[in-house]
């Protein structure tokens, strides 16, 4: 599978959202807690340019002792990717739907090799 070195790891900010074209593949790669995640921008759902999408906390429902909701509050780590075209959600470190597990992000092998940051992409896949 053909390697492409996209920059140093000290080049990607934590929080950073990068989108490119690596072997003319669009890939979304994204730096939390000093990780690096690398998915095709290929939402599961519909097609949809999901790495395009807004990156928020998970959501979560406060549901109080009678099972009703009482609003809503938000994950102190979890960050999902929202797909532009229709919301799907997907967690960033996993590239699950933040639903169900049928649905998931297509990862793109990385690399980190002397702070150096490459990525695996097979454009027949």
């Amino acid at each position: 599978m053909p390697e492409f070195r996209v920059g140093r790891q000290d080049e990607f900010a934590d929080g950073d959202k990068r989108l490119m074209i690596v072997g003319g593949v669009e890939v979304g790669l994204f730096r939390l807690d000093g990780d690096i995640f690398c998915w095709r921008n290929i939402c599961p759902h519909q097609g949809g340019p999901v790495c395009q999408g807004q990156v928020f906390r998970r959501v979560l429902d406060v549901i109080d002792e009678s099972g009703q909701q009482r609003g809503r509050t938000y994950h102190d780590s979890d960050k999902n990717i929202v797909c532009p075209w229709h919301g799907a959600e997907f967690d960033i470190r996993t590239g699950r739907h933040a639903g169900t597990g049928r649905l998931r992000l297509r990862a793109v092998a990385t690399e980190i090799r002397d702070g150096e940051v490459y990525l695996h992409v097979d454009s027949d896949q």
